[in-house]
């Protein structure tokens, strides 16, 4: 192995560089936007209790805020509760697109990492190229073995290039993916306490068979009447 990382000469130093930089990236992430910590379950449902019972004092809405990203989103709509939904809506967009800044942070490098290793991969390859030829030209051909190990030592630095950036564009699109999925689930948990907050959810909603049955009894009255 470091036989083949000192044929591919210097780029291969920041080709490894940018490996070592792409796994951390993935691990931090990997270890960031675990689902429990990023979508407590049943905090949404709990945060909609506190609604319904008024039990929204200032210490709650902070505790909620801290706890995570999906407590931070909530949070901000329960600070405009009362407001117009517009404008609660406006600032749960506000706070989330501050959300997904932190939750997509590193992944913008890790892209990089995989545009960039192929093309410093290439790099490489073209130098030990133009340094193989130039010893051709002072030494001329030689044995034709040892050219063909040259040319295959110079092509180290792509094959570390295409290793490195393989994985890190796979992982870049899976960790894009999951941010994308949580913040659909997030905006359905705002939409849900938005609803709450104004009355419209299914504890709003429980009344209604009574009315009807209620309803129902003026019309069967005439027929009694009438029997």
């Amino acid at each position: 192995m470091w036989e083949l990382v000192k044929a591919g000469g210097w780029p291969m130093v920041p080709l490894l560089l940018l490996g070592v930089l792409a796994l951390a990236i993935v691990l931090e992430r990997l270890w960031t936007l675990r689902r429990n910590e990023v979508l407590p379950p049943g905090l949404g449902e709990e945060v909609r209790n506190w609604a319904a019972r008024g039990k929204l004092d200032p210490s709650h809405i902070e505790s909620l805020r801290r706890s995570s990203p999906l407590g931070a989103l909530l949070a901000a709509a329960l600070d405009m509760r009362g407001r117009p939904r517009e404008l609660v809506r406006e600032r749960i967009e506000d706070t989330g697109r501050h959300i997904v800044h932190r939750m997509e942070r590193f992944l913008n490098a890790l892209g990089t990492i995989a545009s960039a290793g192929p093309l410093l991969g290439l790099l490489g390859t073209v130098v030990g190229m133009i340094q193989m030829f130039l010893g051709i030209l002072d030494h001329g051909i030689g044995d034709v073995n040892q050219l063909a190990g040259g040319i295959g030592k110079a092509l180290v630095c792509t094959a570390t290039g295409m290793i490195i950036a393989v994985p890190a564009l796979i992982f870049h699109r899976y960790l894009k993916g999951r941010v994308n999925g949580y913040v659909i689930e997030m905006e359905q948990e705002a939409t849900l306490l938005l609803d709450a907050l104004e009355g419209r959810g299914p504890a709003a909603a429980a009344p209604r068979p009574a009315a009807g049955q209620s309803a129902a009894s003026p019309s069967r009255a005439p027929a009694t009447a009438k029997g």
